[in-house]
């Protein structure tokens, strides 16, 4: 069986732009704290770089349907 695509809703600050994205579009980071931890994707309409703030809700979303994940390390 051939694991279904997620999308993700999502809109462009700079642009005002509101469209669909597939996991694969998405980066999430998880830092040490709730300032470094943010998800990012380039808007499909205007190609400008977004990064978005993500809490607990949006990090668990995010990771269940499968966006990349980078974990930054700290001292």
């Amino acid at each position: 069986m051939v694991p279904t695509a997620v999308i993700f809703k999502a809109a462009c600050p700079d642009c005002r732009g509101s469209f669909e994205l597939a996991s694969d579009a998405l980066r999430l980071v998880l830092g040490a704290s709730s300032r470094t931890t943010f998800y990012s994707f380039t808007c499909p309409d205007c190609g400008a770089a977004v990064r978005k703030p993500a809490g607990e809700r949006i990090v668990e979303l995010l990771t269940g349907g499968g966006v990349r994940t980078l974990r930054l390390h700290h001292a």
